[in-house]
């Protein structure tokens, strides 16, 4: 099932997307009232939903240019990234070693923003930002004890790279009012296997990420298990998995984000997130 998180009026609602088509979840029994609270109800919530949607009339549902999409996670409890995460196969034997255990920092729940909106940056805080494509875990509900993961979607991990920031001040320089877009929805994890998926990123159409899921050095699980031997993981946080590295090739590592740009990153099996730079 993709889900994703729209404007309705003055709330938020959660919509169930088919074939680019949305129908919001808004009936008893299926009613949900945030993606957290459905990732909460697993399996069972899932199951509600899908009966109550498979009965709704063709008329209920909604193009996409109909309604105001939100972050697929629009407020995640806790926000979670990996660094150094995937291998570079074009370092050959300079490549660094995979490090001993994840490298995990933050972005503040604050940064999320979604898919269509604009990104804008307080310039004199940081001249140089960049776009980079993530597999974004959502978290669901434990079952024994362990947690598991309830789905899949895009984020992208904008971040300053200015030395004082980039170099040990990692949570703001990643942590700037939308600085995480998050969707355009998430794919629900019975139906994405998401160990070999291609995923990248582009600006104004040029590629500066080509990559696969399947060379990130700490996989889903590793990742999933190894935070939560750390810190208490709940339905909707958001794990920011790693990106690839960026493309030798024109416009090269050195172009970053600049106004009048449009970010797209994209994972296949999940879509597109786009965002323009202001």
């Amino acid at each position: 099932m993709r889900l994703a998180t729209v404007i309705d009026g003055h709330r938020s609602a959660v919509a169930v997307v088919r074939e680019e088509r949305l129908l919001v979840v808004d009936a008893v029994p299926a009613r949900a009232t945030s993606v957290r609270e459905v990732a909460a109800g697993g399996t069972a919530a899932l199951d509600r939903i899908a009966s109550w949607a498979d009965r709704q009339p063709a008329a209920a549902w909604r193009s996409r240019d109909e309604v105001v999409v939100g972050p697929a996670v629009p407020q995640p409890g806790a926000i979670y990234a990996i660094g150094l995460n995937y291998d570079d196969p074009a370092a050959g034997p300079d490549a660094p070693a995979r490090p001993e255990r994840p490298l995990v920092y933050g972005k503040a729940s604050t940064s999320v923003t979604a898919d269509g909106c604009a990104v804008t940056w307080d310039r004199s805080l940081t001249a140089n930002v960049d776009g980079e494509c993530e597999l974004g875990v959502v978290i669901g509900a434990a079952t024994g004890g362990t947690a598991r993961v309830f789905g899949y979607t895009i984020v992208n991990d904008v971040s300053s790279r200015d030395p004082w920031l980039d170099g040990d001040q990692w949570l703001l320089g990643k942590s700037m009012p939308g600085f995480c877009p998050v969707g355009p929805w998430i794919v629900t994890a019975d139906e994405l296997d998401a160990t070999d998926l291609a995923l990248g990123c582009t600006i104004d159409g040029a590629p500066i990420q080509d990559g696969r899921t399947s060379l990130m050095r700490y996989p889903v699980p590793e990742i999933v298990s190894f935070l939560e031997r750390h810190v208490a993981l709940r339905p909707g946080d958001l794990v920011a998995t790693g990106t690839p590295a960026r493309l030798a090739a024109p416009p090269g590592p050195q172009r970053h984000l600049r106004p009048g740009d449009t970010v797209v990153a994209w994972i296949d099996g999940i879509g597109r997130l786009t965002n323009r730079i202001e």
